[in-house]
This record gives C-alpha cells, sequence and structure tokens, in this order.
C-alpha cells in the first residue's frame, strides 16, 4: 500500500425492523486494504449460508502485493465461493444465492468487484458517483428503455436479481479498477439501505462527518422508515498520511 494514503474503516449491520433474521453480512479486513458486504438470497437460514460462505471466504483471503495478481486472486476467490454456494444448494435441493460487492486498494489503485443489487459508491468533492451497476431486472428494463430511471426504486420486481454468486453453476463478475484520491469516501452497502435512503442523503452523510457518525446515521435513517430488509453498510476513508520530519527538530537518530 503507499505511503501516500490512509485508509479508515467503520463497518456495520441490522437486522431491520420486520426480519427475525440477519441474511446481511460483511467483511473489514484493513490488514489487506480489502472489504465487502453479502446480501443473502432464499430466505432464513440459506440466505445467512450463502452471504456467510462468501464473507467467510473472504476472511480467510491471501492477497499478493501485486495489485493484478490480487485482483485475480478476489475474483478466484467469488468464482469459488460461487462453486460452493451451488454444490451446497444442489445438495440440498434447494434455491440460494448472495449478492456480493468488494473493494481492494494497492496504493492509490483500487478495484471493486460486484454481483447482484448490492451497491459501492465513492464520495469525491462533494459529489455522489455510484460505481456499481445494479444486476437485477428493473435494471435490464431500465437499460432497455422500458421504464423510467425513477421509476425503479418502487418497481415491483426491484427485488428480483438477474445475478448472484450461487445462483447458477458459473457467474460473471463485474470489476471497475480507478484511481483514488485523498478526500474520497467510499461506501459498500445492501439494498436494504439503498432502498430506504436516497443518493442525495448518502451524499450528506459522508461528506463532512466522521466515517462512523455517518454509518449510524444511515443505519438509523433506514430504521426510521420501516427497515423491511437487513441493512448492512462498509465505509472506507481516504487521506493522505502524515510524513513527520524529526531532523529539524533535534529529534533524528
Amino acid at each position: 500500500m503507499s505511503a501516500q494514503l490512509r485508509l479508515d474503516s467503520v463497518g456495520g449491520t441490522h437486522v431491520g425492523r420486520v426480519r427475525t433474521n440477519n441474511e446481511d453480512s460483511y467483511a473489514v479486513r484493513p490488514e489487506l486494504a480489502f472489504w465487502a458486504v453479502a446480501d443473502g438470497m432464499g430466505g432464513h437460514d440459506k440466505g445467512e449460508w450463502a452471504s456467510a460462505a462468501l464473507t467467510d471466504a473472504a476472511g480467510a483471503l491471501v492477497l499478493p502485493t501485486d495489485f493484478d495478481l490480487a485482483c485475480t486472486a478476489i475474483a478466484d476467490m467469488i468464482h469459488a465461493a460461487n462453486a460452493h454456494i451451488h454444490g451446497e444448494a444442489a445438495q440440498r435441493g434447494i434455491q440460494m444465492g448472495s449478492t456480493f460487492v468488494a473493494l481492494h486498494f494497492n496504493g492509490s489503485a483500487f478495484a471493486l468487484f460486484w454481483v447482484g443489487d448490492s451497491r459501492g459508491y465513492v464520495l469525491r468533492d462533494g459529489t455522489l458517483h455510484q460505481l456499481t451497476r445494479d444486476h437485477s431486472q428493473v435494471q435490464a428494463m431500465v437499460d432497455r428503455g422500458l421504464i423510467r430511471p425513477e421509476e425503479a426504486a418502487g418497481h415491483p420486481m426491484s427485488h428480483v436479481l438477474a445475478r448472484a454468486v450461487g445462483a447458477q453453476a458459473e457467474v460473471e463478475v463485474d470489476v471497475i479498477v480507478d484511481q483514488a484520491q485523498p478526500g474520497d469516501v467510499f461506501l459498500l452497502c445492501s439494498d436494504g439501505l439503498t432502498n430506504r435512503v436516497s443518493d442525495a442523503e448518502i451524499a450528506e452523510a459522508l461528506d463532512g462527518h466522521g466515517h462512523r457518525e455517518a454509518l449510524d446515521w444511515l443505519i438509523a435513517l433506514t430504521l426510521e422508515r420501516g427497515a423491511p430488509d437487513n441493512v448492512t453498510a462498509v465505509i472506507i476513508g481516504v487521506s493522505e498520511t502524515t510524513q513527520l520530519s524529526f531532523a529539524a527538530t533535534g529529534l533524528a537518530r
């Protein structure tokens, strides 16, 4: 990791106001500069098992120092988890799967991986940018011009995924690679958050507030609005490291 950037992160999850079990999970691996959020599907223990399979794999991840090789290792981990979840579902005779969004840094370079409708955002210079594009039936309808973007949020098919880890024998993982800047704030979250909180409110939370304060406020706002789904978020802030020079003070050794 570059000596010029410092990464600070917080994560949290809540079962919500309606459900009795939490099918979301998340991984925070600051020592690897790696973070992830998973949102299970299948109901009860099935969704929980699928999302936990992903974050357990993320927790066991070992990454090489080379950025390209690390990105390959992350993609391989997602594909291996897909085979594991799909095989377990076939053995049980059920359907289950999970969305997944993950972020990895190496120096100022970052890579964002995702499957499904869990999202990744970055707040840069006060403007919020959605980096991911939902793998959902509703997003496909928007892309084909069948509905307007503003109709997507409340659409009755908004919960139907077009892609999920473990749902099929093979999975396609989307990835973007770019450069981070000091002052960037990244958000990874499940759709339990984005279905209840607007982009403008996310930007307001991330802009100028401490990461823990922003996380707590976003989850509290979701709960205030009924939180029919589990809600999970991870916030990663990027800042410049402070370079200390002791020679001028006579403290050099």
